[in-house]
């Protein structure tokens, strides 16, 4: 009789904690806004709820769908298509905060560039995975351009440039980190990806600094205080509502930055309030989730029990995980100003959705990982 797959209770009870904390806090950081916007202060928690229902429907059923079934080429293809289509869809569609990042399905906004970032992971993965199988190790053509690193790095290109013509710059960093992370593990030469930063370093730079509102970040990240009511005006809220928190903070429900003082309180900025009402503690609590989540999903990738998951593992994590640190680092004004959510925590029924929808593939790799360790 086979034995009955083990779910990782610390990595469930890590996302659902995380899920659970962000459903409180939106609705902490966004009633006031939502009461004078809409006329309802629940309007935003009813959305992300709804999101998250569905979400965690989707993160059951993969998590109880055996994650090899996704390295089929009839599920690859299509869903790397799907993606490349939307991407493409949304640049001859209508602005919506002066961007081209949405598609709008009935009342409900679709952004495909949440969803590219779970294509590129399972593209990379399976690409990679089968020339693996091709070869007795994972040492297979790292210097083969046209069989290895151009089919590897083209889709991820491709998507790249469709973000930033949204535009869209901090996704594509985004990407560009996780891709970087999957093709370190995967065996990719040093010599490639020391190519691939050599390219990229002074790409990015030309991007911020011959865009103006990206330069005025960057000047307001070097010094907030020459731009207090512009470009400074986001970072400086933020910082002065995570040292307004102090140890214990001021209270759920008692912000006083997300009261029209803090743009994007419910959205990006999210932490920032929680440090103020929960403090060092609340701010601490939601690192050692991540933390946990990290371990995990850490250990499930070194115990699958094949390349494919491996890399899948790997791949998910390192988006879970770069997300949140580049959110913390924004909040904190570590770098530059950009909008990136907070995993599972920040408003967005789109990042959620991926968020956990990975997961549920994480899920189902922890169980096989714990099944090899036991046959």
């Amino acid at each position: 009789m086979p034995r009955r797959l083990e779910n990782d209770r610390w990595l469930f009870g890590a996302t659902l904690g995380l899920c659970l904390l962000g459903a409180v806090m939106i609705f902490s950081a966004s009633a006031v806004t939502a009461e004078q916007q809409y006329g309802h202060s629940y309007i935003f928690l009813l959305r992300q709820a709804i999101w998250l229902v569905i979400g965690l429907v989707g993160m059951f059923v993969l998590m109880r769908t055996d994650y090899r079934k996704l390295r089929e080429p009839a599920v690859v293809y299509p869903v790397v298509c799907a993606v490349l289509l939307m991407l493409v869809g949304t640049l001859f569609l209508d602005k919506s905060h002066s961007t081209h990042r949405w598609i709008k399905f009935g009342p409900a906004n679709i952004q495909p560039s949440e969803f590219a970032k779970l294509a590129v992971i399972l593209y990379l993965a399976w690409f990679f995975d089968l020339k693996r199988r091709g070869k007795a190790s994972m040492e297979f053509c790292k210097e083969d351009f046209l069989q290895t690193i151009l089919p590897a790095a083209g889709p991820i290109l491709i998507c790249v440039v469709l973000i930033l013509l949204q535009p869209d710059l901090g996704t594509s960093v985004d990407i560009v980190l996780i891709s970087a992370a999957v093709l370190f593990v995967a065996g990719l030469s040093w010599r490639w990806l020391a190519v691939g930063t050599a390219v990229a370093m002074p790409a990015l730079y030309f991007l911020i600094t011959q865009v103006s509102y990206r330069q005025a970040r960057l000047m307001a990240f070097l010094d907030p205080t020459s731009d207090p009511q512009g470009a400074g005006f986001q970072l400086l809220q933020s910082l002065i509502a995570v040292g307004s928190g102090g140890f214990t903070g001021v209270g759920l429900m008692e912000s006083k930055q997300k009261l029209f003082y803090l743009p994007e309180a419910h959205t990006d900025f999210i932490y920032a309030v929680i440090c103020e009402e929960l403090g060092f503690i609340g701010a601490i609590v939601v690192i050692a989730l991540f933390v946990v989540y990290g371990w995990r999903g850490l250990r499930a990738a070194l115990g699958a029990p094949d390349g494919f998951g491996r890399l899948l593992a790997l791949g998910i994590t390192a988006m879970v995980m770069f997300q949140a640190l580049i959110n913390f680092a924004v909040v904190l004004g570590m770098v530059p100003t950009k909008g990136i959510p907070l995993p599972f925590i920040s408003y967005g029924g789109s990042s959620l959705l991926v968020m956990l929808l990975a997961t549920g593939v994480l899920l189902n790799i922890s169980q096989r990982a714990a099944e090899s360790s036991w046959s």
